[in-house]
């Protein structure tokens, strides 16, 4: 375990101003997903870091410090692979259509928001190669952010065909109060070809950085799996591994987790770029291999601005938290899978596999 202290809900929107929404399709060949992620009104500060070898995204290189746009209105996390990305040109309509956006005109809509998104590899897993996220999935995960209180854990969103080596993946949140006065937050769609389990012991790599709280109703520090349960479990979770060329029945090894770090500390767009940086080293200690030539791992940082930061040591303590919460988030997605059966395969449930942890809760 480690220490620490919860946000308020431990969740992503405990970084206050922003909201999340999410557009889901299971089942007739789909499974797959959008989550939208709304600044507050007057828009945030973001930065981008992508480390996968394929990834897939839109407006990255607005966030490029030396770029000139300053603040965004939403991002966009989907399942979808390229095709996916249609779904942050709805999430654009739909916020232009509400007037929320970079003016360039007198109207009220005569407005540009601005929309980095990422996109993950899902294509398929629910039966049908093409049922993949389109404009009225960014559309209406905007609809839902508004709303408010969305569910942050399991397949649901961005999350729901994600697959985390040959287990069910899907989406996972954590929150933290950082010097007592910040908060940072994490959302991660967890969709790996490596592995985030330990080949040993069979407990979940991210387990030592939970906080109390975290995947447990109790307060339990989560233990490996019971002997009888670690072979499945390890089989499961084994990375997975290329297949030659020639091989005319092998399915492309494609997946990449995405996701976001967010604080309430005022952070320029060079320090929430260096957030998203760090946020990488969350995934490292929770998901092996990581950043290989078949995941398009890519981490959005974004910062509200409610709070100056006028010391460098809160401010490393800020940035240290950002890897933290991803790798607690990461963990949390994965106990929060429950086995997912299409007619392109079976993805079980970590929980599913080591049903003396679920007791343990």
């Amino acid at each position: 375990m480690s220490t620490g202290r919860l946000g308020a809900t431990n969740r992503f929107v405990d970084v206050a101003g922003i909201q999340v929404g999410h557009h889901t399709a299971v089942g007739d060949g789909w499974l797959t997903g959008t989550t939208v992620i709304l600044a507050p009104p007057g828009g945030m500060t973001a930065g981008v870091d992508v480390r996968g070898g394929g990834p897939g995204t839109r407006e990255t290189d607005l966030l490029d410090p030396v770029a000139s746009m300053e603040r965004i209105d939403a991002i966009v996390l989907t399942g979808g692979s390229a095709f996916g990305l249609a779904a942050a040109s709805g999430a654009a309509e739909e916020l232009a259509d509400l007037g929320r956006g970079f003016p360039l005109g007198s109207a009220p809509d005569e407005v540009v928001p601005i929309v980095p998104a990422a996109v993950l590899f899902d294509l398929g897993r629910g039966g049908r190669f093409r049922a993949t996220p389109g404009e009225e999935f960014g559309r209406l995960a905007v609809r839902d952010a508004l709303r408010g209180d969305a569910a942050e854990l399991g397949s649901i969103g961005a999350g729901t065909g994600a697959v985390a080596a040959h287990l069910k993946g899907g989406l996972g949140s954590a929150s933290q109060l950082v010097c007592g006065k910040y908060t940072v937050s994490a959302l991660i769609a967890v969709n790996a070809v490596g592995s985030p389990v330990d080949p040993i012991t069979g407990q979940l790599s991210g387990t030592s950085r939970l906080l109390v709280g975290d995947g447990t109703d109790l307060g339990v520090s989560l233990s490996s799996p019971e002997p009888t349960e670690v072979p499945d479990v390890v089989a499961w979770g084994r990375p997975r591994r290329p297949v030659p060329n020639a091989d005319p029945n092998a399915q492309a090894i494609q997946n990449t987790t995405i996701g976001v770090v967010a604080t309430d500390a005022r952070l320029s767009k060079v320090l929430c770029t260096k957030m998203a940086s760090m946020s990488h080293d969350g995934l490292a200690r929770s998901l092996d291999p990581i950043h290989t030539m078949f995941d398009g791992d890519s981490m959005f940082g974004i910062s509200t601005g409610a709070h100056e930061v006028t010391d460098v040591e809160e401010l490393h303590e800020i940035l240290c938290a950002a890897a933290t919460v991803t790798t607690r988030a990461v963990t949390r997605a994965m106990l929060s899978a429950r086995t997912t059966e299409t007619t392109a395969g079976r993805w079980p449930g970590y929980l599913d596999l080591a049903p003396s942890l679920e007791l343990k809760r």
